[in-house]
């Protein structure tokens, strides 16, 4: 009964042709009697409104943009990314949105972008990958054009948009109780780019875990690190001569690459150096030894940034939403159990 039309709906439900609508659109000025005869009728005849028609009636498009502000090479290396936009596209299809994705890795790149995005009619909110220092300008430039907007990752200035974060404080702070715990005192740190609001929130826990414990702050022992398995390779070959106990990595990729760095020093994890890692990724579980690590929601991180933004687009964009998920340490392996007469706490 595709052929249906609105005032073939109205009639049957005894409604006008307006009140369909509106209910279709899912205006929220229906009485609950209406809308449910309505739905009813729609349910009843198998009734889809033409899409078209549904776009122009609700000035709305059904797409949301995801802005990525990094190479696809730089994307597809990361873990991080493909779990994201799992949880993403999986509420967008659940809340029948279409998603439009733009990689900005040049200036060109995002010339093109912010040239479509103003178009109102193209989509009805973006997403933005960002906490990264560099971002800034990408996040003031939507802010500019008054579409919603919510970022992934905590932005610098958090009071001027929506986002969603994972709390990297919190995870970071309880990598390094679980090893301050097992009697580990010299506790080095890979930390992830410092221009990023993730590699100084993960920090920031580890500086706030050894002063809490009394212990003292050594600089020799932070190295660091870009997120990335040659950037961990790297920061640990600083590290070992600086004879740490234990190391906490910023990202479970550093920490696969600092795995590389200690072999090539003939040394174990967890019996020379024990170890954690930050995002359990699958990697995690294959290597000879499993990797303690800070599970992050990333899945969960995507679809509530989708949850937001839709919520922004059907109900105002003030005041801004901000909601952070809580990371959650899992204990394997690669720390070992190391007991000292220090490990009363």
């Amino acid at each position: 009964m595709s052929h249906l039309t609105l005032e073939d709906i109205a009639k049957r439900a005894g409604v006008s042709r307006s009140t369909v609508s509106r209910v279709i659109n899912n205006h929220p000025s229906i009485s609950d009697s209406a809308k449910e005869r309505v739905l009813e009728v729609i349910n009843v005849t198998g009734y889809q409104p033409n899409a078209a028609a549904r776009t122009l009636a609700s000035q709305r498009s059904h797409i949301i943009g995801l802005v990525l502000p990094h190479s696809a090479s730089a994307l597809f290396a990361d873990p991080y990314y493909p779990y994201l936009l799992k949880g993403i596209t999986r509420a967008c299809n659940a809340l029948d949105f279409t998603l439009a994705f733009f990689l900005a890795s040049s200036r060109e790149d995002e010339e093109q972008i912010f040239s479509r995005i103003p178009n109102r009619g193209l989509l009805d909110g973006v997403l933005v990958q960002s906490g990264h220092h560099g971002h800034l300008e990408i996040v003031d430039r939507l802010i500019e054009t008054q579409i919603p907007q919510v970022v992934v990752g905590r932005p610098f200035f958090p009071e001027t948009v929506s986002f969603v974060d994972v709390d990297n404080v919190a995870g970071g702070k309880v990598a390094v109780e679980h090893l301050i715990r097992l009697g580990y005192r010299r506790i080095g740190m890979i930390t992830g780019p410092l221009q990023s609001t993730a590699g100084i929130d993960r920090q920031n826990g580890y500086l706030q875990a050894l002063e809490e414990h009394n212990l003292p702050f050594d600089p020799a022992l932070v190295v660091e690190g870009d997120f990335t398995d040659p950037g961990g390779y790297q920061a640990m070959q600083r590290l070992i001569p600086q004879k740490p106990e234990a190391v906490f990595a910023a990202s479970d990729v550093m920490a696969i690459g600092a795995i590389r760095a200690m072999k090539e020093q003939d040394l174990c994890v967890p019996e020379d150096i024990a170890l954690v890692g930050f995002d359990d990724i699958p990697l995690t579980t294959l290597t000879n030894f499993q990797l303690t690590t800070v599970h992050q929601p990333v899945v969960e991180l995507g679809v509530r940034a989708v949850e937001l933004l839709i919520d922004l687009i059907r109900n105002g964009t003030e005041p801004h939403r901000h909601e952070i998920l809580m990371p959650e340490l899992v204990v394997r392996s690669s720390c070992g159990y190391c007991v000292t007469k220090e490990n009363q706490l």
